[in-house]
Parts: structure tokens; sequence; C-alpha cells
């Protein structure tokens, strides 16, 4: 594996900083939290350690409102915190990677607070103004992702601003020359302070059409669904200049050693691909989330497996996601039990995984009471949109607060945190963690399961199986999606499971035939 980077044979764990670990008796996880925990990390043998944003704030989106991007915000600790959880992290022989949020800033951000001063603010077209449009009301139909309008009128100066998101995020204007050197200025800070890389928030939105012309209508809008999804964004997203943008990050990545750059990019594979540029001057990871979006059925999975495995350039790297702080826990979307046939598959297939905090051991939505809620989307969009369900506290033992925190937490934890914990779980080789931890263990250890070739097998029925190899190590995976027990013929194919979802198995020889229960997921070591 030595011809390989980090990023590439390495896993990722993506950290809420707000809800991993507190350390002061807030109610809210910090920096100084995340250093204590680090021991759990290199135990659990991940690589790189990804952190939600951490910047001043004034925290109308939770951090992704940001009012200073070279500063860390008073509630996570100070900049010496910081400094010192990064010589610890790489103390321990791992990355730390940072979000950067350069679509917006806060409306509390002083480059905004200069450009809405007055028209002929130096700074006024760092931000994206427009006057009226024709019949005195707003520029176009563009609507914001948390609902309502993308455009804010402000008064004292007569003209709209734009904000794709909240009102009080307003989108910086990419075509000005002084936004990016601004904001390369930015990724440079992080870089010098060593900073193994950042995951770049909503990256297709960072350039709009020139022309600012209306969004089409969606024809299959479904009501039920976020109203921002009965328009199609052709206009308002994905435009081609953004990808002069991206080479600019790339070459400014490419000048330290190994920096990685993920892009969060909610696109089809076919539109996702072309993130990857052209050699060296696309992002190196643009995220890959359809283990998160595609119906949980093993032929659905498997050609949209195949269809990205041939549409990756000969020069990226694929990768793979199976939750975040946006969208709901896996747990709560497949079940339990599919849950550990979902881990294997992650670590198993081609390309760099990344995991959330607290799915290796199986937390799930937790439903949040009307006067807890926090997230602005629900707020603004009703609680069935709300994205605090899968940013609860992590669960780390039995104990009054799970371990997080001695004070109320900022969330509440769920009911069953004193099964579903870290404690219990750690000592318990049948757990998920386990499972888990044993996966993680093998990808380090075996080549072919790390960045080894993909070789798609065909078995029928509801089932996924593919082969990995390396030189003459080849490993079996085969992924039983369905709720009925069933015998799968492998022709000449034997070895040995080395893991399983269901531990009672590991150790079997599989000669012609596997026999797999409902949801089980086995990992064979082919003669």
């Amino acid at each position: 594996m030595d011809d390989f980077l980090w990023w590439q044979k390495g896993i990722i764990y993506h950290i809420y900083p707000r809800s991993f670990q507190d350390s002061d008796g807030n109610g809210i996880g910090d920096l100084e939290g995340i250093r204590r925990r680090l021991n759990y990390l290199t135990w659990l043998g991940i690589d790189a350690v990804w952190l939600s944003p951490i910047y001043p704030s004034p925290m109308a989106d939770f951090g992704y409102d940001v009012s200073d991007y070279t500063g860390i915000h008073p509630i996570f600790g100070s900049m010496e915190d910081f400094d010192g959880l990064l010589a610890e992290v790489h103390g321990l022989g791992l990355k730390l990677i940072l979000d950067l949020v350069p679509n917006h800033t806060s409306d509390q951000h002083p480059w905004f607070l200069e450009s809405r001063s007055s028209r002929d603010s130096p700074k006024r077209d760092w931000y994206i103004w427009k006057d009226p449009g024709p019949d005195g009301g707003l520029p176009n139909n563009w609507l914001s992702v948390f609902g309502g309008p993308a455009w804010t009128l402000d008064e004292a100066t007569g003209q709209y601003y734009y904000h794709g998101f909240l009102k009080e995020q307003p989108d910086l204007n990419w075509r000005n020359p002084e936004v990016r050197r601004a904001m390369l200025d930015v990724m440079r800070f992080w870089f010098e302070k060593g900073v193994d890389g950042f995951r770049i928030d909503v990256l297709w939105h960072l350039i709009k059409d020139e022309q600012f012309r209306d969004n089409p209508r969606n024809p299959d809008y479904d009501p039920a669904d976020m109203p921002y999804n009965s328009l199609l964004p052709v206009f308002s997203t994905d435009q081609p200049e953004v990808h002069h943008i991206v080479a600019e990050m790339r070459a400014l990545a490419n000048e330290y050693d190994e920096r990685v750059l993920i892009g969060e990019i909610y696109l089809p594979v076919h539109r996702l691909v072309v993130y990857y540029g052209d050699d060296d001057d696309g992002v190196h990871l643009p995220f890959n989330f359809q283990l998160i979006e595609l119906p949980w059925e093993a032929g659905t999975i498997g050609a949209a497996i195949a269809l990205y495995e041939g549409s990756v350039p000969d020069h990226g790297w694929p990768n793979w996601v199976l939750g975040n702080h946006d969208q709901p826990r896996v747990v709560s979307r497949i079940g339990s039990g599919q849950a550990r046939i979902a881990a294997m598959m992650l670590l198993t297939l081609r390309g760099t995984p990344t995991m959330y905090y607290g799915d290796e051991i199986g937390m799930h939505d937790v439903e949040i009471p009307e006067d807890r809620i926090q997230d602005p989307q629900a707020k603004n969009l009703g609680s069935r949109l709300g994205r605090d369900p899968q940013r609860t506290p992590m669960q780390w033992d039995d104990s009054p607060g799970a371990g997080f925190s001695d004070a109320e937490p900022w969330l509440p934890i769920a009911d069953d945190f004193r099964d579903v914990n870290v404690a219990a779980q750690r000592e318990d080789p049948g757990s998920l963690l386990s499972l888990y931890r044993k996966l993680i263990g093998l990808r380090s250890e075996e080549a072919a399961l790390a960045v080894g070739d993909y070789e798609p097998l065909d078995l029928g029925g509801d089932l996924l199986a593919y082969i990995r190899a390396e030189g003459d190590r080849r490993w079996l995976i085969v992924l039983n999606f369905s709720d009925e027990a069933v015998s799968v013929p492998l022709g000449d194919q034997k070895g040995e499971v080395c893991v399983s979802t269901h531990l009672d198995r590991e150790g079997d020889r599989i000669v012609d035939v596997a026999a797999l229960r409902p949801d089980e997921g086995i990992l064979v070591l082919l003669d």
C-alpha cells in the first residue's frame, strides 16, 4: 500500500463537534472533549478526523454562518486548544480535516457589514446584490434551501442580496477575484498551521448564472418534499465556471504535502465525477452520497456501484459515505440488522470510506420535542425535515448524560443510550462496534481490501457480491439484503469466513455453496 496516499487507503471519521464530548460542563461538545476521546479513535483504527465548523459564528446555522474564517468559536475553545488538538492528532499518527464554508458567510462577518453599508462600498461586489425585478419585486425566482425566496431586501440601500440558505447567510460573489484571493488566503492560513485538508461545503453552489435566469419548474416535484425542490436549480448551482475555482483551490493544496480536498456535491454521478477535473485540477474526493440516497436494494446498489466504478476517471479515486450530519442515520434508514451489512460494504468497497460518529455503535435518529428543536431547517420547514435527530450527543456509557456531559446536553440523548453506547459494546465481541473495529483492522492490514481491484459477481436474488483482489490475495464479500435465508452457489470458489456479521460463522469453510441467514454478510479469504 506504500504507493497510495493516506487519504486513499485510510478511513475518515466525521465528528459534529457540538455533540462528541463536552469537557467544560455546558452541555455542548468542544475541542478539549475531542482531544480527550482521541484514544477511542486510535483504538477504533480510523485514520483521519473531519470536524464540522468550529469558527466564530452567531450560530444561526450552527457554524455554517461564519463570522471569522481564521478563528475558533469560544464555545469550542481557543486557538491554543486547536493547536494542541492538532499536535496530538498528528502525534497519534492521525490526520485532521476542517470544514471550509466558502459559499456564504454570516451576515455579521465584517465583509458583509462593509458590503451592505453602501452601494459605493469597496466590498459591495463581494456579495450578490441585485435591483428589484421589473415588477418591483424579487430579482428572480430562486429559492432558499431552508424555505422561501433566496432574496432579502436591504431597505437601506434598496437592493436585494442573495442567500441560498438562511437570510443570515449571504452568498459571496465568487466571480470577484478579490473574494477568491481572500478565501485562498483562508485556506493557506490553515494549511500553514498543518491542517491536512478541507471538506468544502456546498461546493457546487459557488458560482451562479451570470444572467440570473429563472430556474425552471420541477415536473416531478412531490409536495411532501422540501419546497426548494419545486424548482430545478439549473442556474443557481453547478455552473461550468465553478471548475475554474476548484482548480485554484487545488493548485494551492498542491503547494503542500499530501493535502486533501473533499467536495460536498449532491449531484448525479455523471455530473459529480466532473469535479475530479483533469489529472490534478479537481478535488481529490467529490463526495459520493449514493449509499445515503438510493433505495436499499441489492440490485439498485450493485448497479450504482458499477456505474460509479465506470465513471470515476483513471486519475480519480472512489469514495463512499454511509451517513453525515445532514441525513437520517443509517439505522433509522435501513434498520439495525441491515446496518451490519452496510458496515461490511462501506469498509470493503474500493475507495475511501467516511464514517459518521455514532454509526459504529448503531445510534439512531432521536425524536426531538418541539421545545428542544434547534435546527433552522426544522423551524422553517417543520420537524419532519429537521436535522437535529441525527446530531444528538455521542453515547459513551450508561451514566447520566451518556458520558457526553454532566449538564443537560444541547440536544436530547436517545432513550436507549444505556444499552447503545461505546462502553457496553467495546467488550462485546458480537456488537456492531466490534464488527466495525474488526473490519477496520483487517482493511488496514490487507492491501486487497484497502486499495485492491473490485470485481462484481452476479449471484442473483437480493444479494450483493464482489471480490477484492491484490496480487494473490482474493477476498469474497457476499451480502444478503433480504429477510430470508439463502443458499448461494459459488461455483469453484472456496475459502474461509474471516469476518461475518453473525459472530458464530467466523472460521467456517465455504466450499461451492454459501448459506446466509437473513441480513447476513460474510467476508471470505479465498484459497
